[in-house]
């Protein structure tokens, strides 16, 4: 019965999907700030409604599901909420690139919720296999803690030493394979990802955006997984929690995208919250953190990061120093 629970997870997704894209997002259109602020406060209630679903999961065995972790039901909503209010805060990171993409290539907001559309269809998958892989390294080798720990570590100086305007979207691999091997036109043509040109088909840019996006993903889902594997092992969990996150991305990126120069200590909080993850996992066979401290780090940290860029008035970010 436990392949029902994770059928059923999967359905309603998709049935979120579908209803985006075939129901409230038909055409292309810019999507404001107040819909996205209602679209982020919704996905947030809907991870919050399945935390609880989680609970009794774990603790009545809903559904007949028996769980990977012998967890309690308290236990286990603990780590779905810290696993994906961490996964939330790491992906503001993904925002501030996304927003670099679209404006490098002048893509408009009214075709940026299709880019987003298709590229987080794309990320479920994506992650979805990358956590499966996960929880079989985590079985089968005791050392990759240590590997998963030093590579939040490298992700967290990674972010203090990159700079933003440092980055250029045609250097992805993808983009420049793609360039090589298909033809290309060289112009948009409205939303779509395939067009005509002198005659034959070509891609768009558009397209050519969207797997930046896609590759841009999986840059930051080798971070995120680990990171969220260091609150948890539980395959449940871990991919849940990601979905959720992944899920509220394309709104959370309307709602900040414009407002992501206010929040001039936001990477500084997420470079807290990834050595410490770093640190716990590879501690793991060493010394036991409790989840609710980990839920207390990434909270203070967030909400440290969050005052210190409201009090910030001159508008400037703090340097890597």
């Amino acid at each position: 019965m436990t392949l029902v629970v994770w059928v059923a997870f999967i359905a309603f997704i998709l049935l979120m999907l579908a209803l985006d894209l075939g129901v409230f997002h038909r055409k292309s259109e810019a999507i404001s700030t107040t819909e996205a602020l209602r679209w982020t406060g919704l996905c947030a209630l809907l991870a919050l409604a399945f935390n609880v679903v989680v609970y009794f999961l774990y603790e009545q065995r809903w559904a007949g599901f028996v769980p990977h972790s012998n967890l309690s039901g308290q236990e286990a909503a603990l780590q779905f909420f810290t696993g994906w209010l961490l996964e939330q805060s790491l992906s503001l990171d993904n925002v501030f690139v996304i927003a670099l993409i679209f404006s490098y290539f002048k893509i408009s907001r009214e075709y940026q919720h299709r880019v987003l559309f298709w590229g987080i269809l794309g990320a479920l998958i994506m992650r979805g296999a990358m956590i499966a892989l996960g929880a079989a390294l985590m079985e089968s080798l005791a050392w990759i803690h240590y590997a998963f720990g030093a590579l939040l570590i490298y992700a967290a100086i990674k972010i203090v030493s990159v700079e933003e305007e440092s980055l250029n979207p045609e250097h992805n691999m993808l983009f420049r394979i793609a360039r090589r091997i298909l033809p290309v036109s060289p112009k948009l043509d409205g939303e779509n990802f395939v067009t005509t040109h002198n005659g034959r088909w070509a891609v768009t840019p558009l397209f050519l955006v969207l797997l930046i996006v896609e590759s841009t993903d999986v840059l930051f889902a080798i971070d995120s997984i680990p990171a969220v594997f260091a609150i948890t092992e539980d395959p449940f969990i871990v991919f849940t929690s990601n979905i959720f996150a992944i899920l509220n991305l394309r709104s959370l990126y309307f709602a900040l995208a414009a407002l992501m120069d206010k929040f001039a200590y936001l990477k500084m909080g997420l470079v807290v919250i990834l050595v410490f993850v770093g640190v716990k996992m590879g501690l793991t066979h060493h010394i036991e953190f409790p989840t609710i401290l980990t839920f207390i780090v990434v909270v203070g940290a967030l909400g440290i990061a969050i005052g210190l860029s409201l009090l910030n008035t001159n508008g400037k970010r703090p340097s890597a120093d």
